[in-house]
């Protein structure tokens, strides 16, 4: 038996031995990344220098794109790094790191898309108290809130895993550092401390999927009750692209923690990984910009140097 003090580094998943399809991967994760960048990256800077932005819902917005850019750079360069150089090997301090980093934004997002359904509930069903509802010291308290609740978790599940004694082996069967991976390796029953967290850590995370739903079925009566056709079609542009994004990111995670493991394998992992951490980080910009007049001029000016 040897403790997690005296493993040096973990070996990752190769996604291929071949050289070239290695290079291939790295170029198709490195246009995926810098794609990232460019979208959350105009997100940003619109919602930041367009005054008619400075809304509760595209503060959000904001606290997203942040978190979306946290995501995919906890991810993504390490593995093209890996690829790059023909290399398996993540130190021991870099995968305590990226698991602190990957549970600290993952459950920070959740957290922030409640937040958001929320926010479009009060601006939906409630409009005559949603000044008073969701001031600039409530919004600012609600995303202080997302974002401590992440860490806090964070903290706690980090504190646990690395505590483990861990067993000779160091390979890792996905292409990042990830709980259920790492407990693999634990030659303890102390083990099961963690699966009483992460127990706890679904149920927050089901609450949050419940409110989600409530809200948006509640959302959805008020926006049928709307009379004009315009009315409704501007409220449904507020809220399917927050629909979607809510729907991509929680279909996958719930899919990749809950499949049944007759069907479990390292490519299957692999694939609803990259769904759950690198897809959305990418699409949600042109997810939100899509159907959102504001956000599309607001980028506009911010390409051509309208703000300027």
């Amino acid at each position: 038996m040897c403790n997690s003090s005296s493993i040096p580094e973990f070996l990752l998943l190769a996604f291929t031995d071949t050289r070239e399809l290695q290079l291939l991967h790295f170029g198709i994760f490195l246009g995926i990344y810098l794609a990232a960048l460019l979208g959350n990256g105009l997100i940003l800077t619109a919602v930041a220098c367009d005054h008619c932005l400075h809304s509760p819902m595209y503060f959000f917005l904001l606290n997203l794109a942040v978190n979306d850019l946290g995501c995919i750079s906890t991810t993504l360069p390490k593995a093209m790094t890996n690829l790059l150089w023909d290399t398996k090997a993540i130190p021991y301090s870099g995968c305590v790191a990226q698991l602190f980093l990957i549970i600290f934004l993952n459950l920070a997002e959740l957290s922030l898309l409640t937040v958001m359904a929320y926010d479009h509930y009060n601006a939906i069903c409630q409009p005559l108290h949603y000044g008073s509802l969701l001031g600039s010291r409530a919004c600012g308290q609600m995303a202080a809130a997302a974002w401590g609740s992440g860490f806090l978790q964070a903290v706690l599940h980090i504190a646990n895993i690395f505590s483990l004694p861990l067993c000779c082996g160091n390979s890792l069967s996905q292409f990042f550092c990830e709980i259920p991976q790492i407990l693999k390796l634990s030659c303890s029953d102390s083990y099961l401390r963690e699966v009483q967290l992460t127990t706890v850590t679904a149920f927050l995370f089901g609450g949050c999927f419940v409110f989600i739903v409530v809200s948006y079925v509640q959302i959805f009566r008020a926006v049928l009750r709307i009379p004009s056709q315009q009315g409704r079609h501007k409220a449904f542009s507020t809220c399917l692209p927050h629909l979607a994004v809510v729907s991509l990111f929680l279909s996958t995670v719930i899919f990749a923690h809950l499949k049944p493991p007759s069907i479990s394998s390292p490519s299957l992992d692999v694939v609803l990984a990259f769904l759950y951490l690198v897809v959305p980080p990418v699409v949600n910009p042109f997810i939100y910009s899509m159907r959102n007049k504001e956000i599309k001029v607001a980028m506009w000016k911010v390409m051509t140097g309208g703000f300027a």
